[in-house]
């Protein structure tokens, strides 16, 4: 457990700064659905703390549409968007803690629910455009064996970063398929009341 986790925000007002900074149909389902998994592993694991976990995962990519030909800057140009929206440091500290990996300077996951961000957040890119290869469309009826069998086929969804959903995994200790299946269960947890998870974009 991690104590009570303040935002400094609403959800209504991590949805309107979302908004304000995104345009795209693919990217606002993306943080929507990265949101709802986000929320779904908080009343497994945090549940105190579910409003917070969910506005990290409506948040985490919100520079993205607009300085996304800066990759190793994704999430330096949110925090002061963040911050002047009246962000918390915690807020801002678990929206860039996802993209450690990739820039030294960002603070490196520590709380279970920065694990949690990091290791799905690209991994529901995956799962939303596996489902659109699906005769139903939905992930409602996605085997986990289905997923592991595109997660390992790198031409399929290649925009998705298979190592880092490996680096999640272990972060948090678990396994690829209690990963996959608990991510699957999250997005069904939802999914009667979306069409899309933002996949097409990762299905590229």
């Amino acid at each position: 457990m991690s104590g009570t986790l303040s935002a400094g925000m609403t959800r209504d007002g991590a949805h309107e700064l979302l908004l304000a900074h995104n345009h795209e149909p693919f990217h606002i389902e993306h943080a929507e659905t990265v949101e709802g998994v986000m929320r779904w592993y908080a009343r497994k694991l945090d549940p105190e703390n579910e409003e917070f976990w969910g506005i990290v995962g409506l948040l985490h990519d919100l520079d993205w549409e607009e300085h996304g030909d800066e990759p190793e800057q994704h999430t330096v140009f949110a925090a002061p968007l963040i911050e002047a929206a009246g962000g918390t440091p915690e807020l801002v500290r678990a929206v860039q803690s996802h993209c450690s990996d990739f820039n030294p300077d960002l603070p490196v996951p520590e709380l279970e629910m920065e694990k949690v961000l990091f290791a799905c957040e690209e991994l529901t890119g995956l799962i939303g455009a596996a489902v659109l290869m699906r005769p139903s469309r939905s992930v409602m009826d996605l085997p986990v064996k289905s997923l592991k069998k595109k997660f390992k086929d790198k031409r399929f969804a290649a925009g998705v970063n298979r190592d880092t959903i490996r680096h999640g995994a272990e972060m948090l200790g678990w396994d690829l398929d209690t990963l996959f299946a608990r991510t699957i269960e999250a997005m069904q947890s939802f999914a009667p009341d979306r069409d899309s998870f933002g996949g097409d974009e990762a299905a590229e």
